[in-house]
């Protein structure tokens, strides 16, 4: 019984801190221009961390600009909300 609390106390402790401690604002080189990306302004609009970490929270799998432009910038189209074009997120 003492094992299943502490493992229960360990996972919530661990899922709460995963969020706590996330960055606030990513910025990512790209060759038009860098993207900034204000991670914890979508986590509170989102909610779903699966919409974007499949896995799970940490690193997104095959992130990079074919995975930015299919799901962020779809994203942004069904929701009709955010930058779609190429000058809203790429800043010199």
């Amino acid at each position: 019984m003492k094992k299943t609390a502490i493992t229960i106390a360990f996972v919530a402790t661990s899922a709460f801190a995963a969020h706590v401690f996330a960055a606030d604002v990513f910025e990512f080189p790209a060759s038009m221009g860098k993207v900034t990306f204000p991670h914890k302004m979508h986590q509170e609009m989102l909610k779903d961390c699966k919409k974007c970490h499949e896995n799970g929270p940490g690193k997104i799998k095959d992130f990079g600009k074919d995975w930015a432009h299919k799901t962020c910038k779809g994203c942004h189209t069904e929701l009709k909300k955010g930058p779609v074009g190429c000058t809203d997120c790429h800043k010199k």
